[in-house]
């Protein structure tokens, strides 16, 4: 008799908080509510803790402003690939323009993940038609339904692999 799988309490919390994530409603009030949010938890935590990272793995990327040169953070949902890569996705809470930290990752591939408060140098890596399909595959076994974000935009989502590099910032 096959084995019935085992109740995890973390997959039930992440199944609701991916559902919610994907409600017009929380596309709606969530660019607002969740950025001073993200920075109170990172002035209270000393950035060692990312509200958004008490559920799904998160990191604030650290990017140069593809304009302005500034150095950006934002608070971003990842997912973890083999060979400390990371996978992030310029979702936008599913609005009809990309993120701006994408357009300063393809102006400058150089930046810095900072994961439970340790900063890691990473060069961005924008995923091709390619592989895609594949990516897509991969991170819906980590967050089931996420591409529904893609679909809800109107646009191809921006995917990014960050790889770990061995220069320091």
């Amino acid at each position: 008799m096959p084995s019935s799988p085992r109740f995890s309490p973390l997959r039930a919390v992440r199944a609701g908080v991916a559902w919610f994530s994907r409600t017009r409603f929380f596309r709606r009030v969530g660019p607002t509510v969740m950025p001073p949010l993200e920075r109170m938890m990172r002035a209270l935590t000393g950035g060692r803790v990312q509200l958004s990272g008490l559920l799904v793995p998160s990191l604030v990327l650290r990017t140069t402003g593809a304009k302005s040169g500034l150095v950006r953070e934002t608070t971003l949902m990842y997912c973890p690939e083999p060979g400390n890569r990371m996978l992030v996705t310029g979702s936008n809470f599913a609005r009809d323009t990309h993120p701006a930290w994408t357009a300063n990752l393809i102006a400058h591939p150089g930046a810095v993940a900072v994961v439970h408060g340790r900063p890691i140098a990473v060069r961005a890596e924008l995923i091709g038609d390619d592989e895609r399909e594949d990516v897509w595959a991969y991170i819906q076994r980590q967050w089931p339904g996420y591409r529904g974000y893609e679909r809800a935009s109107g646009r191809v989502l921006r995917i990014f692999r960050l790889v770990p590099t061995s220069a320091s910032r």
